[in-house]
């Protein structure tokens, strides 16, 4: 899966997105901070590829992307938007191909700007990157080609608080960044970044009002983070592998940012420092237990403004939730499973 895939709903509700087979599937609380749902599928009967893109708008509605099989040897994408966790997901709509036919060209991304547009990213298979974009008053803009070079899988898609939307990208030499200039208008290059970067690390947040800041592990193995117009800084090492997850929260009247990975020793690893001050340092605290090697973890904030943290195996199916107690600290309650 690309993108957090633990998501707050406009109703204050947390729900949880996942893979099983063909399908996709959600959870939901009942109520804020209450019992969860049974899952359910998602958008229909249509079967899927096992891959899902999920990005959320202010609006907190859920735009979800896969791919399916159409005929021998093809797949096209397909969309569909969910836009509160108690209700049904729309049903999944398809939305073409990069290249007009084809097989599938690599793991889409998803960003939803201001207005509630989605604006789907996905390799071309040729070292470049397509976008799809809906129109603000329903359907989809013709496939636009923002070029680059050589990139790799594992797009990283945000918005940031200026509602416009951003696209991170890993290349054989470093990390490529496309930016809108102005709402609706198409996303441009804007920086090429000579970095040593391991693809499918990249995980990007909104940051402050002028910025987002990647995430992403270096070839030395090192977590770093970096906002285009200055130079990348080193974290600390990185706990795992695969793109860490991060969410802007409150601790003790601090605007943080909590970052969360699944750790070499199977555990989830936490750490936290003032949003954009990496020379405030950070280092790793690990909770919970011993996960299976494909569980995944992502971070929320509740109905409350408190941290949520959820791990997800696809083996088991396996669902544990904690959240952040009501004291000073970044104290976690018991990790139950869901």
């Amino acid at each position: 899966m690309n993108g957090d895939w633990l998501l707050r709903g406009r109703d204050g509700r947390l729900s949880v997105y996942q893979l099983s087979g063909d399908a996709v599937l959600c959870r939901a609380e009942r109520e804020p901070g209450g019992s969860w749902t049974t899952p359910r599928t998602v958008g229909g009967d249509q079967k899927l590829h096992p891959v899902l893109a999920l990005g959320q708008g202010a609006d907190g509605y859920a735009h979800l992307v896969s791919w399916r099989p159409t005929v021998k040897g093809e797949s096209g994408l397909v969309h569909s938007t969910h836009f509160r966790p108690r209700l049904a997901a729309l049903d999944w709509s398809p939305v073409g191909h990069p290249r007009k036919k084809g097989d599938r060209t690599g793991t889409p991304a998803v960003a939803v700007d201001a207005e509630g547009r989605a604006h789907v990213f996905v390799p071309d298979g040729q070292g470049g990157v397509r976008l799809l974009a809906q129109k603000e008053k329903g359907g989809w803009e013709a496939w636009r080609d923002l070029e680059g070079e050589d990139v790799r899988d594992g797009l990283a898609a945000v918005t940031g608080e200026s509602g416009r939307v951003e696209l991170y990208a890993a290349a054989s030499d470093g990390i490529l960044h496309w930016r809108q200039e102005k709402p609706g208008a198409e996303p441009v290059l804007t920086q090429h970044l000579r970095t040593p970067v391991r693809p499918g690390t990249l995980h990007a947040l909104a940051t402050s009002p002028e910025s987002t800041t990647l995430y992403y592990t270096d070839t030395s193995g090192d977590l770093c983070a970096w906002r285009p117009g200055g130079e990348p800084a080193v974290l600390l090492p990185a706990a795992g592998s695969g793109p860490v997850s991060a969410v802007r929260c409150d601790l003790d009247g601090h605007d943080c940012t909590l970052l969360a990975q699944r750790s070499a020793s199977g555990r989830v690893a936490f750490a936290a420092y003032p949003t954009e001050r990496e020379s405030a340092g950070a280092w790793w605290t690990e909770s919970g237990p011993r996960l299976p090697v494909d569980a995944a973890v992502s971070l929320a904030t509740d109905a409350d403004g408190r941290v949520a943290a959820a791990t997800l195996s696809p083996s088991t199916g396996q669902l544990l939730l904690t959240r952040r107690k009501d004291e000073p600290g970044l104290a976690l309650e018991a990790w139950r499973q869901v």
